[in-house]
Formats: C-alpha cells, structure tokens, sequence
C-alpha cells in the first residue's frame, strides 16, 4: 500500500507559501462557518495588502469569524461575496462594500461550478487518514462538491484537528489537493440562545402537528429549541435536513430520534453542515449514524420528498395577506439569505404527509419604541420574497397556525388575520377590504 503520509509531508506548507498558489483575477471559493481557512485567508490578504494580489472574488457564507480579508482598505481589491450574509459580513453588505448572490442552497454547487468559473477551491478539512483521505467534517455544504466539479486550478485544505470526520460523501484525497496547511484552531460555537414564551407557544403548535416517524428538518434559534422540547414524547423520528443543530443530539439522546422509519438513507442522520456547541461536534465525529454530504444532494426538493411524513421548520421575517414570505431582509438590507428554506418548502411538499412551517412572532417593535405587526397587508416597500405564496404551507406565530397551501385570498386573509396580534386584526381586516381581497 502506498504512504500517502509521503504526499502529505510534501504537500504541507505555510499558509504563507500556499497563498502563492493564487493569481490575480482569480475566484475563490470556500464553504460555510468552521469550513473557511482562516489561517489561509489571512495570509491572502496579506499578499493583496502588499500589492501582490488584485481582483480577486471570495464566495462563501454564514461568516461567523472575521477574516483580515474583509478589512475596509481591501474593498476595491477584493470583493466578498456572500452566498448567506452572516453576523460577520452584514453590515457591509448592507453599505455595500461587500455583495450578496441569491441563491438556494441547494443550486449553489451549479452557481458557482455552472454559471461562473471557480480557480481555487479552499476549506478546513479534519487529519487525513491512513488511506489519504481527508473528511470536510461539519461543513460539507458547497465546498467540498465544487471541489470535485468544478475543475478548479488549486484545492488548497487547511488541517484542523478540532474538525470532527464524517462518514457520508464528503472526502478529499490528497491526490487532488494541490497544498496542505495545518492550522488547529477550536471550531466556532454558537451561544446558547433563550426561549421566550412566544417561542414556547409557536413550539406547541407546530409539535402537536408532528407525527410518530416523521423526518425532521428544522433550523436554528429559539422557535426550533423551543419545538425540540415538545417533541420528547415523540417516536421513531429522523433526520434530514441541511443544518444538524445541538437540539437533535438531545431529542436523540432522550430516545426520541432514531431514524428507523425512514424511507431514504434509513438508520441514517443525514446534513449538509453542522453548527453548535462542542456536543453537537463531538457527536458527529467519527459516528457511523451520521451522514454529511453536499447541499445538491441534502437540499434537493425531489430527494427531500422521499422521505415519509418530512417536517420543515423555518423562520421568517414578515408576511403578507396573500401569503408571500419574506425571510432574508429588512427592508432593503440583506440579512441572512434564502439558504435552503425554499428547497425544504417544496420539498415537504413532495413528501407523503409532509409539513412546512415557516414561523415568526406577531409584532416587532420599531426604532421609536411602537409595536408594528409583522403580517402586513403587502409586502414593506423594498423587501425581498423568499417563499412566493403558491409555496407556502403553515404559517406560525404565538397565536396559532395559518394554513395558507391551495387557499383562495378570502380565507387566507381569513387564516393570517386570526394568527395575527389582536391589536392589528382589524386594521388587517380593513386594509384587506381596500384591496379587495374580502368583501
């Protein structure tokens, strides 16, 4: 059997050498969160401060670290490129600094292999193993499917021992990867994040709605905490879903997930990328019941509806009284991105007995201190659709649930008013009036 351990030792170098594999012009791709080098990046920057590097484009997303590559004195020098804002780019995104791509995350193999040209593909990757493999870990997403596609000139991996590996399909051979770089820094974990009544009441409706062996895709925040806690009386649930979050570790170790009654990749969990706590990283790794592949197989709506009874949970941002959603901006300002939420939508749709719900709270309070309802009668005057109202299933506020799905306009006025917060229900009945969506 061939040492592989003698390719790697004559492939590892500094993130200093292996910045020089860059060119000019080039567009650089990396995965999501813990997924992105940050040794690499930094030195990157470091050759494009001095003078050595220009134009480049980084595509990535849910940036949860700060990069020197997103200092001010590089705009113009280097354009970052968002494909999901996160709490590290978005205000530059919103003065327009950086950039956003809207995109499903489900298409974002195909956006940046299809419909641009990808010249260097990089990403934090866990030790290699004794066959020369190297697993993209907790961030598969995609990165690691752009690498096997998109016929980059470089793949250049950063080596984390904190990166936990993954069975699934996700692996790097060290055959394709054109430098090495070890860089053991902890992976980024999300705080812990508190549940409020309203959170607890919306978790209610949705788990009185989910069935024994129903196959669970659901997000992050504390609506999705909040409805993991109404689950523990539940059986035989599975896993399918883009993101693997702390809370399905706990309904797992309560019992409750086991994923035997799944139809597709039964007794299997199977993500896209994972983002927690140390628990959720430490369950993952080397765990033979979890399987991490690319978003273009995890997000696919056909794929997605081949499971039995699969429940999508989302959150979003604001509502109109036809039904559209809006989950990605305030406004004009981009604040998250489509992500996965719409290949998860019409996926459930696909699935027998399948359920989407796309849940927010009532009412948000404004920058002068009033309450303002976040079921609208139109949607707020530059903000984005995310879900088109042809799409949309279950709606969830802390006053119950909207089921919108093959409605006409009277009775979703009807649905969305009766969740709406009381003290907005008949300013929505008049303002539907005058649209002529009710007599």
């Amino acid at each position: 059997m061939r040492d592989w351990q003698e390719d790697y030792k004559r492939k590892l170098t500094t993130a200093e050498d292996a910045a020089r594999f860059f060119a000019n012009g080039d567009l650089i791709v990396a995965p999501l969160s813990n997924g992105q080098p940050t040794a690499l990046a930094n030195a990157v920057a470091k050759r494009v401060s001095q003078g050595e590097l220009f134009d480049l484009t980084y595509v990535s997303g849910v940036d949860v670290r700060w990069f020197d590559l997103y200092q001010p004195d590089l705009v113009g020098k280097v354009l970052i490129d968002c494909g999901f804002v996160g709490p590290a780019t978005r205000h530059w995104v919103g003065q327009g600094l950086f950039t956003y791509t809207p995109c499903r995350l489900g298409e974002t193999v195909d956006m940046v292999s299809q419909c641009r040209r990808a010249d260097v593909v990089v990403m934090v990757v866990s030790p290699m193993d004794k066959h020369g493999f190297f697993s993209t870990g907790c961030n598969v997403d995609w990165g690691w499917e752009t690498a096997k596609v998109a016929n980059a000139r470089h793949i250049i991996v950063e080596v984390n021992e904190n990166m936990p590996r993954t069975f699934g399909s996700n692996h790097l051979h060290i055959s394709e990867i054109s430098a090495v770089i070890e860089n053991h820094i902890p992976l980024f974990e999300l705080p812990e994040i508190p549940i409020t009544p309203a959170d607890e009441a919306v978790g209610h409706y949705i788990a009185d709605m989910i069935e024994d062996g129903s196959c669970l895709q659901i997000g992050i925040g504390g609506m999705p905490n909040a409805i993991a806690n109404f689950l523990v009386d539940k059986k035989e649930l599975g896993i399918h879903s883009e993101m693997l979050t702390d809370t399905m570790v706990d309904l797992y170790e309560q019992g409750v997930v086991t994923c035997n009654r799944k139809n597709l990749n039964p007794y299997k969990w199977i993500g896209s990328f994972a983002l927690g706590t140390r628990k959720l990283y430490d369950f993952i790794d080397d765990n033979p019941l979890v399987e991490m592949h690319s978003t273009k197989y995890v997000n696919d709506p056909y794929i997605i509806g081949l499971n039995d009874n699969l429940i999508s949970v989302n959150a979003t941002l604001e509502v109109d009284l036809t039904g559209q959603c809006a989950s990605e901006a305030i406004a004009f300002k981009q604040y998250t991105g489509t992500g996965g939420q719409l290949d998860f939508v019409q996926g459930a749709w696909r699935s027998k007995g399948g359920k989407s719900f796309l849940t927010l709270y009532s009412t948000y309070t404004d920058k002068e201190g009033n309450l303002q309802s976040k079921i609208v009668p139109t949607m707020t005057n530059g903000i984005y659709t995310t879900v088109s109202r042809t799409d949309v299933q279950y709606v969830v506020t802390e006053y119950g649930v909207a089921n919108l799905k093959g409605q006409n306009l009277r009775t979703r006025v009807k649905e969305l008013v009766r969740i709406a917060h009381p003290d907005f229900r008949d300013w929505l009945e008049f303002e539907a009036r005058k649209l002529n969506f009710i007599p």
